[in-house]
């Protein structure tokens, strides 16, 4: 086998090998774009829940401090009737 036939041949093994892996690589970038696609996808989701979130701990708060008024209230004018009412004790 003359040498060029041979360096031929190895070349061309070479670059069937070098395509294939090539090849690989460019799946494997392929699968992590759509892997960060579905992640950003997922995050965004997250994102629009965390507000939903955001808003119902703001009404939660407004109602607690009404919750709170109205106790604050409530014992205010239990301490202004002090000795008024009495708790009768079985």
């Amino acid at each position: 086998m003359p040498w060029r036939t041979f360096s031929k041949h190895h070349i061309g093994i070479l670059s069937e090998d070098f395509q294939h892996k090539l090849g690989l690589v460019v799946e494997g970038q392929q699968m992590v774009a759509e892997k960060v696609d579905r992640l950003e996808t997922r995050m965004e989701r997250l994102e629009t829940r965390m507000e939903r979130l955001e808003v119902k701990v703001d009404a939660l708060e407004v109602k607690v401090d009404a919750v709170a008024a109205d106790l604050s209230a409530h014992r205010a004018d239990t301490e202004a009737h002090h000795g008024v009412y009495r708790l009768k004790e079985d």
